[in-house]
């Protein structure tokens, strides 16, 4: 029994100092030379499977760090990987698929078809025959999908019809869907096309798509890093500037205006032995002087906005209220429900936005009132209206201006939207809509 036990080994090639697998151990003891030969085979081919993963992993590593070099604009870099992605797996389409931040929408961002990249905008996106909102909403609502790769045969059931019409037409065979998956969160998915639907390939495909996947899932992610880094940057110098801007003016404009108007109003107290019209032309002077002070004063206030400081958002617009009155005559009423408390940064926008339109309303609108009202909705986020009854904007004038540029700029850093409703002689309405990211869920 040893003997053809030993023979039998030597047949298949395996050493004595080396240990064999389970299988192969079982397949020894029962001297199944056949089955061991087939455990050998088994083991074999696990190996050489593993080597091709590796292989694979390894090749769109490399494939990455290259694209990063020649391709550093991450849209560039996608379309790049797409393009290789099917080549090397002689697919029929490939096309990408981005999450919005709120996991609540997706577009398709690229696709590859016929042998050329289509993106928004180029190449005739809006007369390619995609099903793309149906295929947008199947992804999201197929929640197998958001964390596992997902095969379909064209004809699949769980497909939504246009897409299965689509296949047809396009002499497709198999769809494989992989995730952009980032932890437990996916950022979109890579969907690729194929009119071969042979075990052997597709086994080789889905391995290349799930690594370019991984790959591209890290490119997406630090795009985004550095898109938001340079936007925090951005933001940064722009503070910065207004109040270098805000500095000046206060101690250069402000401050003149300050010393003019007192030396024309200790003039105006000898206004007495002054002829008439001198004396008229000195008032005029000083009403000059306190109007532009004022405008220095409103320009500093503007330009960096006291959002917080501790007070919370009812009594920062209380404040700016109070401060308005001081230049207008108009009547102004503030009206704020009781709201969950918000996070520093975004009220400090809300209260410049507040700001500017307040001061647009007191300086242009030639209205009689002016109404203020903050309040949240079902509790889940946040709405700011600033509502005069003047003369309202020119069309030609409403987004323009820097005025409305800040409100805007402002409005996007923090996701809300921003709307102006304005009609001649019916006044206007500047609503801010700001909604908490846990409201998209």
């Amino acid at each position: 029994m040893e003997d053809t036990r030993t023979r039998a080994r030597c047949e298949a090639g395996i050493d004595d100092r080396e240990p064999a697998g389970p299988a192969a151990a079982r397949a020894i003891d029962a001297l199944d030379v056949d089955g061991l030969r087939q455990a050998l085979r088994t083991e074999i081919d696990e190996r050489r499977r593993v080597q091709c993963m590796a292989q694979i992993q390894d090749q769109a590593a490399q494939l990455a760090l290259d694209l990063l070099v020649t391709e550093p604009d991450i849209t560039g870099f996608f379309a790049a990987f797409i393009k290789t992605l099917v080549e090397e797996c002689d697919s029929h389409a490939c096309g990408v698929w981005i999450v919005d931040e709120h996991g609540a929408h997706c577009d398709l961002w690229m696709a590859h078809l016929h042998g050329e990249l289509h993106q928004p905008g180029k190449n005739g996106w809006q007369e390619l025959a995609l099903p793309r909102e149906d295929m947008s909403a199947h992804l999201l609502a197929y929640a197998e999908g958001w964390a596992r790769t997902v095969e379909y045969r064209s004809d699949d059931a769980r497909l939504p019809a246009s897409v299965r019409a689509f296949n047809d037409r396009e002499r497709v065979e198999s769809v494989t869907v992989a995730p952009l998956l980032l932890g437990s969160r996916a950022l979109g998915w890579i969907a690729m096309s194929t009119g071969d639907a042979a075990a052997c390939q597709q086994s080789w495909r889905v391995a290349l798509l799930e690594a370019i996947a991984r790959q591209a899932t890290l490119a997406l992610y630090q795009s985004r890093l550095a898109e938001r880094r340079r936007l925090e940057d951005r933001r940064k110098a722009i503070l910065e500037e207004r109040n270098r801007l805000a500095r000046d003016i206060h101690d250069t404009l402000a401050q003149g205006f300050g010393a003019i108007l007192m030396q024309l109003q200790a003039a105006q107290r000898e206004a007495d032995t002054l002829p008439t019209r001198l004396a008229g032309t000195l008032d005029t002077a000083v009403h000059l002087a306190r109007t532009h002070l004022i405008e220095a004063r409103r320009s500093v206030a503007a330009l960096r906005p006291n959002a917080a400081d501790g007070q919370d958002l009812a009594t920062a617009l209380a404040r700016l209220a109070e401060l308005a009155r001081l230049t207008t005559d108009v009547p102004i009423d503030v009206v704020v429900d009781p709201m969950p408390s918000l996070d520093v940064g975004v009220e400090r926008e809300i209260i410049g936005i507040a700001q500017e339109a307040l001061t647009n309303a007191a300086r242009h609108a030639h209205a009689r009132r002016i109404r203020i009202h903050a309040s949240a909705p079902r509790d889940l986020g946040f709405r700011l209206s600033v509502a005069d009854d003047g003369r309202g904007i020119a069309g030609d004038r409403r987004n323009g201006g820097f005025g409305m540029t800040s409100m805007q700029e402002r409005a996007e850093r923090i996701g809300a939207s921003l709307t102006i409703v304005t009609a001649p002689r019916s006044g206007t309405e500047v609503v801010l809509a700001w909604q908490a990211a846990s409201a998209h869920a």
